[in-house]
């Protein structure tokens, strides 16, 4: 992630920039493109909040996973709204970042909401991970964590 991410900063939910080398680091990434506006997005954000709690705060060890939040809303405020309303304890890239737009064309995003897993690379593990955690809640964590290389004794 550290490619990705390089010379950037994070934000958290409560405003604290976060460095992401540091906070990604042998991690699988979600990359959740998603905005408040978006009806879709809001119905999913809480299937992916319960996925996310599941796996970092009610398993032991916690499990290697984050998600990036890359806002397609209209405004910072806006972003921050949706933020403080729906989402997870996860991380966003800042509104103002420029380099949104890289990662939509990067991972080709056509629509919203889209969940890419990715590994440290970068590489995409599946760029279907919406569809993933709908139809197999969290047995799908385990098939991204054997396609990012990490090893971890993590169990699900």
């Amino acid at each position: 992630m550290v490619d990705v991410f390089s010379g950037r900063l994070l934000v958290s939910k409560d405003g604290r920039s976060v460095d992401p080398e540091e906070a990604l680091q042998n991690k699988v990434v979600g990359l959740y493109f998603s905005a408040g506006w978006c009806s879709p997005c809001r119905d999913f954000t809480p299937v992916l909040c319960d996925f996310y709690t599941e796996l970092l705060e009610e398993s032991e060890p916690p499990a290697p996973f984050e998600v990036v939040f890359i806002s397609s809303d209209h405004s910072a405020e806006e972003m921050l709204g949706y933020m403080r309303a729906m989402h997870g304890d996860w991380l966003a890239l800042p509104f103002h970042d420029p380099y949104k737009h890289d990662l939509k064309k990067k991972y080709n995003i056509t629509a919203i909401p889209k969940l890419v897993i990715v590994k440290q690379t970068g590489e995409v593990i599946t760029d279907k991970g919406r569809k993933q955690i709908r139809d197999k809640g969290l047995s799908c964590f385990r098939n991204w964590l054997e396609g990012a290389d990490i090893f971890q004794n993590f169990s699900s």
